[in-house]
């Protein structure tokens, strides 16, 4: 019966002590190269991600807000430089809006060619930028016309030349269909291509959390097989450079996996917690400056008063949907949906912008100063019903005055003290965006990098401990 070969020749195995010791190693030192491949590969993908979120994709979504916000405010200026007309008494005020309406023309100006730098080489964003930059040149020559001719004839408050408000009419009509909607397509797809990111870069992050582990567990297995091995063959309880190289290596598992998950956790915080809240409250806030124009243009236009009206209240649907709602009921009907919700927090009973943020609540703070944004959003609604009341009942001059008042308890003021009170719970999730934002850039590359290096220290300690007991065979 012909001899069986040894197990160790059958599977391929080398046949002497030596042999397997240099195999052992071998593959110890692969392992290692895997890890330190996973470590560098997660880091780098990390800080591709962090400076691609920071420096192009959270920009852009900004952008896009800060033109529909710039735009809308534009047009409300520009209404209520012709309403206020030329009536001495008003003539502060019309001064204000003008300046206000230049810097709100410079705004979107920027903005208009930050997001044309950015659209490059994406040809649907080119498009839209292209034909916003198109209608913004339409419509300042028909403001210029509009305000050229209001000039000319130098009419009284609420007695605008019809030339006059003709152009006003094209003018806002542009702004209405065509700005306002391309700005906001532009908010849609900048933070659609924003969360994509965010959502690509936890599912990346997830595989390299795999593929550290399995790196890491593979060597941790080898390093424990070889000093069991040593230990058999040469009666050596312990092998220091080996065991030194375990306890690495076991670290660097621990560490790695807990700061990948940690950048996880930066990732949902900065997009999720924090920058959901941003982009819903920098569109409210944008909406909110486009009501307030609907105001002016009420005021402005009389023969479609009736339609400006309307666009004002599905403008605070937009802001602060109350089901079933009319403007008649909308203020009781926020006063009964706030009432409900300070007794339980999980009683929401409206959505919209508002809705979006009273939904995401995270940060501390936060959800006083949303009430004080409801709050002070809830005056400003009430003016609102004043100023109109006023308008109806034939004091239209007096109406006007209301509108542009900055003055303790009149419309312009109380809009402010909204304003204000957004802009603060605005700055608490920007704060906390760009604080998780910085804390997770900051690691992304040093820690990974760091782990790389103790991995490479693991392969010189595996080659370290092994020396010795090659060279008894020598």
């Amino acid at each position: 019966m012909p001899r069986r070969r040894p197990r160790a020749l059958r599977l391929g195995l080398p046949a002497t002590v030596p042999g397997r010791l240099k195999l052992l190693r071998g593959a110890a030192l692969a392992a290692s190269a895997l890890l330190i491949a996973a470590l560098v590969a997660t880091g780098l993908l990390t800080h591709a991600s962090w400076s691609d979120i920071r420096g192009r994709s959270a920009p852009q979504v900004t952008s896009a807000t800060g033109l529909y916000f710039a735009l809308g405010d534009m047009d409300a200026q520009l209404a209520n430089q012709l309403m206020l007309g030329a009536t001495p008494s008003l003539a502060a005020d019309r001064r204000t809006a003008a300046r206000v309406y230049a810097q709100r023309r410079t705004e979107a100006a920027t903005r208009l060619r930050d997001l044309a730098e950015a659209a490059q080489g994406d040809p649907a964003a080119e498009k839209t930028v292209a034909q916003a930059i198109a209608d913004f040149g339409s419509y300042e020559e028909g403001a210029a016309r509009a305000l050229l001719l209001s000039d000319q004839t130098a009419r009284p408050a609420g007695k605008t030349d019809p030339g006059a408000l003709a152009a006003y009419r094209y003018a806002t009509q542009l702004m209405r269909t065509r700005l306002l909607p391309e700005a906001d397509r532009l908010v849609t797809a900048n933070n659609n291509a924003f969360d994509a990111t965010a959502s690509a870069t936890t599912d990346q992050l997830s595989s390299a959390r795999v593929a550290v582990l399995a790196a890491g567990i593979l060597l941790l297995t080898l390093l424990v097989t070889l000093q069991l091995f040593l230990t058999a063959r040469f009666r050596r309880i312990v092998n220091p450079p080996l065991a030194a190289a375990s306890l690495i290596a076991l670290g660097v598992l621990i560490t790695a996996t807990v700061q990948i998950s940690g950048q996880q956790q930066h990732l949902r915080v900065a997009r999720h917690d924090a920058f959901d809240s941003v982009v819903a409250l920098t569109r409210a806030r944008a909406v909110a400056y486009d009501a307030n124009a609907d105001e002016s243009r009420y005021l402005l236009d009389q023969p479609h008063a009736a339609e400006h009206q309307q666009d004002f209240f599905a403008k605070s649907q937009q802001l602060m949907r109350l089901p079933s709602a009319t403007l008649t009921d909308y203020d009781a009907r926020s006063a009964a949906a706030m009432d409900a919700y300070r007794a339980d927090h999980t009683d929401l009973r409206f959505t919209g912008f508002f809705g979006d943020e009273f939904r995401n609540i995270t940060f501390s703070g936060e959800r006083q100063a949303a009430e004080n944004v409801i709050a002070s959003y809830r005056t400003y609604q009430q003016d609102d019903r004043h100023l109109r009341a006023l308008a109806s009942s034939g004091h239209l001059t007096e109406a006007i005055q209301y509108c542009v008042s900055y003055r303790t308890g009149e419309s312009n003021w109380a809009f402010g003290q909204y304003d204000t009170a957004l802009r603060k719970l605005i700055s608490i999730n920007t704060t906390a965006y760009e604080q998780a934002a910085a804390e997770g850039a900051d690691n992304s590359l040093s820690l990974p990098l760091g782990l790389a290096s103790a991995a490479a220290a693991i392969a010189a300690l595996a080659v370290l401990g092994l020396r010795p007991r090659l060279t008894e065979f020598r």
